[in-house]
Order: structure tokens, then sequence, then C-alpha cells
């Protein structure tokens, strides 16, 4: 009778370090440079390593990809929590490096059903969190949540944010970038003030009254 083969410990030190170069090779190379191979030499480890920790790569991704969302939703709800929470949710969407790495999970996961669902599961959860800090923010701003629903507005913010970024890092493309860039600042100031004023938020301008 066969025996399941051992698989190492989820907290192993070696375990996250095969994790952070599986990481590094993406974000640099793409995930079509992440073999076991090359997982196992960028993290200076044997070669059998990897298949200790993973069963299989379809493993390693998903593991690769919980793993990463999990510091994405923590990173969110830090940035959606803050004073300014709509500044802060566009700067949180427009690191490149983070807008990189979701590409390429993107891109993997056309091949992988398991991982593709994987990446819906955690897009709604980014997405419902996104939406309820808008909805909670909304009557001191003045939005009207009728006319601009909190959940357009969580994908209009993080799309036009991803689509700037995939733009200039991937083709280097910038034609019309700093005019959509302006429009966005815009709104952010008129509801949440200047980047560099205090920690609280202004809210929106009260009307002025006719004399």
């Amino acid at each position: 009778m066969a025996t399941r083969r051992r698989i190492g410990a989820p907290d192993a030190r070696n375990r996250g370090v095969l994790l952070d170069a599986a990481e590094r090779l993406m974000l640099e190379e793409g995930y079509a440079a992440v073999t076991s191979r090359r997982v196992a030499e960028a993290a200076g480890l044997k070669h059998q390593l990897v298949h200790y920790y993973f069963r299989t790569m379809d493993e390693l991704f998903l593991e690769l990809f919980r793993r990463r969302a999990e510091q994405g939703l923590d990173a969110q709800a830090r940035a959606l929590s803050s004073p300014r929470p709509l500044r802060a949710l566009w700067e949180y969407s427009t690191d490149p490096a983070t807008v990189a790495l979701t590409m390429e999970f993107v891109a993997l996961a056309n091949h992988r059903k398991e991982l593709r669902a994987e990446i819906a599961r955690y897009a709604d959860r980014f997405r419902k969190a996104q939406a309820e800090a808008i909805a909670s923010v909304a009557g001191r701003y003045g939005i009207d949540v009728e006319e601009f629903p909190p959940l357009a507005l969580s994908v209009l913010m993080t799309s036009v944010s991803r689509v700037l970024v995939m733009e200039q890092a991937g083709l280097g493309m910038s034609a019309g970038h700093a005019e959509t860039v302006e429009i966005v600042e815009r709104c952010l100031r008129r509801y949440e003030g200047d980047p560099g004023t205090a920690d609280t938020a202004p809210g929106p301008p009260e009307p002025q009254e006719s004399r």
C-alpha cells in the first residue's frame, strides 16, 4: 500500500524562502520563469525541497497567491481606515509591484482553473471592503450613493489606477496619463484636501450663502 509523501510544515523557514524566491521570479521574469528548478536556484536550496513543501507547482502558485492576497487585504484595511481613505486607496492601487504581480497571476490563471477561482474569491473580498469604506464616508463627503454607487466607484478607482500602471510599466505608454491623474487628484482634493495637510480629512466645501 502506497504511503502518503510527507509535506513540509506550513510555517517552515525554507517554505517561506521558496515562496519569496518564486515571487521575485514572477516580478522580474514573469510567471513562465517560475519552475521548480528556477525557484530552488533562486532560493539557494536543493531542487527536491520544492516538492517536499509543495506537491505540485499548482500548489506553490496557489500558496504564493494566497499569501500575497492576505498581505494585500491587511494593507488595504490599513489604507481604508486612514483619515483619507479615498486617497489611500488610490495610492495603494497604483503601487507598480502590486499591479505587476496581480497581472502575472491573472495571466497564469488562464491556464489554471483553481487559481482563477481563488483570484475571483479574493477579488470579491477586496472590492466589498473598498465599497464599504467608500459608503462609510459618502455622507460626510456629500457623495450621492444613488448616482454614484460605492461598488461602481471602487471599480472605477482601482481599474483606472491599474491601467495607468500597466500601460506605463508594461508598454512605456503615457498618453493621457497626466490628464487622468489630474482629474483624480482634483476629485481627491475636493473631498479629502491636499495630501500634505493635516491628518483629518476636510470633506467637501460648504456652499456659500448668497448675499
